[in-house]
């Protein structure tokens, strides 16, 4: 058998996430026969997660046993073909130096910004050991169900799709997992959503710092972008970053920053009250080379709920940011 015989019987194999052949959806990103006989492949894959063990058996059974090489090394990877007139999801990483800045508090009500732009927006809060997003949106907690392919349905509130690891737990009960858990949690959360048809942006509520997730997430959707939050306080920017610049040093593009907690504006004499000092945004992004693309006054929303209408100042500070954010999605 030649490299060429090869090449074209791994072609045929049929990637069975979109009924298609490898050769006609790019599934064969790398092939490699070395000096022993030994195959090394890179397939790329729809539904990795429901598939690979499959392909990986169909695989190994055509090269080894018929074609007679003696070994194979296999490496997945989620697909990157797109069938004509389908449209790639985006990804935007909410990220924090440390914890308390009001992260999920700024990705719930920006996610809400774009609904009231007409944009479908889904979230999957990947602070897993923290996960608040569901909290936050005052969501029922309550199993998910699932597709035929075996997909699960994300829960939706006020047209916010969400997945979180608030649905697989009892109430109150803490997560109490090691690393690999969590990995496989994270490889659902990314490849086994069904999310709901011409999605525009799917938001990652990222956990505080540059841990796992975050170098999961670059694995998971190696082309997301980034945004920053921090506080005005001097501490919390020092921390936010190194947050960015982890983001950058992964090849994630980081689009901006959002200074939560920039000031009380005083009713009583209509002046802005700095309580957590002043420059933290600024700096971060300068250090960042990226704009600030909004300062998210200390207030709570009229209604007592943590997202703000448009009708609110507040609200009307995050419609602008909802527009910078999609013109920087582009």
């Amino acid at each position: 058998m030649t490299y060429e015989d090869l090449k074209q019987r791994l072609e045929t194999v049929v990637d069975p996430g979109f009924g298609k052949p490898f050769k006609d959806v790019n599934g064969i990103k790398k092939l490699v026969v070395g000096p022993t006989g030994v195959v090394e492949v890179e397939i790329y894959l729809k539904d990795k997660t429901k598939h690979e063990q499959q392909l990986k058996i169909e695989i190994i059974r055509l090269v080894k046993v018929e074609l007679g090489f003696p070994g194979i090394k296999i490496a997945f990877f989620d697909s990157e073909y797109l069938p004509e007139g389908e449209k790639p999801i985006k990804y935007l990483a909410i990220a924090s130096g440390k914890g308390g800045v009001g992260k999920s508090t700024v990705a719930a009500n920006l996610a809400a910004a774009l609904i009231r732009q007409g944009k479908k927006v889904g979230i999957i809060d990947a602070d897993v050991y923290g996960a608040s997003i569901p909290h936050v949106l005052k969501m029922e907690i309550k199993p998910l169900t699932a597709t035929e392919e075996e997909k699960m349905i994300p829960l939706t509130k006020d047209g916010i799709e969400v997945i979180s690891t608030e649905f697989f737990m009892p109430p109150e009960k803490p997560l109490m997992w090691r690393g690999p858990m969590l990995g496989k949690m994270l490889v659902h959360f990314f490849g086994g959503v069904q999310w709901q048809d011409g999605i525009d942006l799917i938001l990652i509520d990222l956990p505080p710092g540059t841990g796992d997730v975050a170098l999961d997430v670059k694995t998971y959707v190696p082309k997301s972008k980034v945004l920053v939050v921090t506080t005005p306080h001097v501490n919390a920017a020092h921390v936010a970053v190194k947050a960015g610049l982890g983001a950058q040093q992964i090849n994630h593009e980081v689009i901006g920053v959002i200074e939560n907690m920039s000031y009380y504006l005083n009713a009583a004499n209509n002046t802005r009250e700095y309580l957590f000092g002043k420059g933290g945004g600024e700096l971060v992004a300068k250090k960042l080379g990226v704009p600030l693309i909004g300062q998210i006054p200390i207030g709570q929303p009229q209604h007592g709920d943590y997202l703000f209408t448009a009708k609110e100042e507040t609200g009307k500070i995050y419609d602008a940011i909802a527009q910078t954010v999609m013109t920087q999605m582009t």
